[in-house]
C-alpha cells in the first residue's frame, strides 16, 4: 500500500502545480482503469481547487489489445463523432487536461504492427484539432503517473507482485520530488527555478548548432532554429495561466532546424512504442532526415514510427539532461518517455512545439514550417544520453562552447 500522504499529495500536485486548475474551470483527466483510486484523489483535489466540473476519460489497454485483435483494419480506423464532439465540447468550455500515465510496457508486442499505425494514423487525424491546440499551449495540461502491476513487474522483476507496485509507487513519489510532508507548491518553485537557470545560460547563448559525442557511438550535428528559445519546468498557456506540463521533468529543450541535422546518435535506453519495446536502436541523419537505422528488437515498431508521415522521418525536439538527474539516479529502466526522458538527453521524431521558437505561440503552421519547425502527427522521444556524453555549442560566429562534460553542464 502506498503512502496515503504522498499518493495525496501527488494528486494536489497534479491539479495545483501541474495543470493549476483555476477557480470554475474544467478539468478532463485521462486515465487508465487501473489508476482509478489515484484518479479519484485527482479528481476530489481538483474540486477542492474549485473546479467547476470534472470529467473522467478512460482507456483499458487489455481491451484496446482485443480491439486490435479481432476488429478488421477498416473498422480500426472508424473514429466516432461522438469522440470528436467530446473533445471540441470540453476545448469550447475552456478545460484544463491531466494525462494518468501508467503504461503496460510490451503489451502489444504481439498485436499486427499495421493494425497499430492504422489505428492510430486515424486517430491523429481525426483529432489533429486536439493535438495543436494542446501542443500550442491554448491551455494548461499535464502528465503525471500511476503504479500498476504489469508495469511494476518490469521495472522491478525481482519483487513479489505487491512489493513491486509499493516499490514503482515510491519511485514516482521520489521523482516527482514528493515527500508528503513538504508543501509541493514550495519544493517545486525551487525545482522550477533550478531549471529556469539553464535556460537562461543556453538562451544567453543563442547557439548555432549542437555537437553531441560519446562512446556509444553518437556523433552528430544538429542545428538550431533561428530565435530558439530554450524551455524548461513551467510554461505559461497562451492565457497567461502558469503551468508544468510534465511530472516528473528535469529537462530544458528546444526547436531544431529541420534540414540541419547530421550524423548518428544511438539510444540508450530502450523504447515503449505504441505497446512494443524498441531495444539496442540507432538512427542516421542526413540533412535532418532519417537515412539508415536499425534495432536488435522492434524493429517492425520503427518501422511504423517512421512511416507515420513525411515529418516522422525528421526530429522536433533536443532536449538536455544531466546524467545525475535525480530519476538517473535511480538506476532503473521505467519503460516510459514520461520518467526515462528526464533520465537522460533525448530527441523527439516527430512534430517540434510552437513554444521554442520566439513568436511561435502565435504563428500559422504554414509560418512556422518556413523558419525550420517540423510539423507532423507524431511526437515520439527516445533517450541517448550517458555518463561520459559530450556536447559543444556552436555559436552564430563559429565559435564553440562546451556545453556538456562527462554528461553534466560545463558552466
Amino acid at each position: 500500500m502506498p503512502n496515503l500522504s504522498q499518493l495525496n499529495q501527488l494528486a494536489e500536485l497534479a491539479v495545483s502545480v501541474g495543470v493549476n486548475v483555476q477557480k470554475d474551470q474544467m478539468v478532463v483527466v485521462r486515465a487508465p482503469i487501473e489508476s482509478s483510486d489515484f484518479v479519484r484523489r485527482i479528481t476530489e483535489a481538483a474540486y477542492q481547487k474549485g473546479a467547476s466540473k470534472v470529467l473522467v476519460l478512460w482507456s483499458d489497454d487489455e481491451i484496446s489489445k482485443l480491439h486490435y485483435t479481432y476488429q478488421t483494419e477498416e473498422v480500426l480506423q472508424e473514429v466516432p463523432e461522438y469522440l470528436k464532439a467530446q473533445y471540441h465540447y470540453a476545448l469550447d468550455q475552456g478545460a484544463c487536461f491531466i494525462s494518468v500515465s501508467s503504461p503496460n510496457p510490451g503489451i502489444f508486442k504481439d498485436v499486427d504492427g499495421k493494425k497499430l499505425q492504422l489505428s492510430a494514423l486515424a486517430s491523429s487525424r481525426a483529432l489533429k484539432f486536439f493535438r495543436e491546440f494542446m501542443m500550442g499551449n491554448k491551455t494548461q495540461w499535464t502528465i503525471v503517473a500511476s503504479s500498476n502491476e504489469a508495469w511494476a513487474k518490469q521495472v522491478f522483476p525481482e519483487l513479489e507482485k505487491e512489493a513491486g507496485i509499493e516499490a514503482l509507487w515510491e519511485l514516482i513519489f521520489e521523482a516527482s520530488h514528493v515527500d508528503g510532508v513538504t508543501p509541493v507548491q514550495e519544493v517545486w518553485d525551487k525545482h522550477n527555478a533550478r531549471l529556469a537557470e539553464h535556460d537562461d545560460y543556453l538562451n544567453g547563448q543563442n547557439f548555432s548548432s549542437l555537437k553531441f559525442k560519446n562512446n556509444l557511438g553518437t556523433d552528430i550535428e544538429i542545428g538550431l532554429v533561428p530565435d530558439h528559445i530554450w524551455v524548461g519546468g513551467g510554461e505559461h498557456a497562451t492565457t497567461g495561466i502558469y503551468f508544468n506540463p510534465n511530472i516528473p521533468t528535469e529537462e530544458n529543450f528546444t526547436m531544431p532546424d529541420k534540414y540541419r541535422v547530421n550524423g548518428k546518435v544511438v539510444a540508450s535506453k530502450p523504447l515503449n512504442y505504441q505497446g512494443k519495446i524498441i531495444k539496442d536502436f540507432y538512427f542516421v541523419f542526413k540533412d535532418g532526415q532519417v537515412v539508415e537505422y536499425d534495432a536488435k528488437e522492434g524493429k517492425d515498431a520503427l518501422d511504423n514510427l517512421l512511416a507515420t508521415d513525411e515529418g516522422s522521418k525528421y526530429i522536433g525536439e533536443i532536449a538536455l539532461v544531466e546524467h545525475d538527474s535525480p530519476i538517473s539516479q535511480m538506476k532503473r529502466i521505467l519503460f516510459s518517455t514520461l520518467f526515462d526522458e528526464n533520465a537522460s538527453c533525448h530527441i523527439a521524431l516527430g512534430r517540434a512545439y510552437p513554444m521554442n521558437i520566439k513568436g511561435g505561440l502565435t504563428s500559422t503552421t504554414e509560418d512556422l514550417v518556413k523558419r525550420g519547425y517540423n510539423d507532423s502527427q507524431s511526437h515520439v522521444d527516445f533517450m541517448f544520453g550517458t555518463e561520459d556524453l559530450s556536447i559543444v555549442g556552436v555559436k552564430q560566429d563559429g565559435s564553440e562552447v562546451i556545453v556538456f562534460k562527462d554528461g553534466a553542464y560545463a558552466y
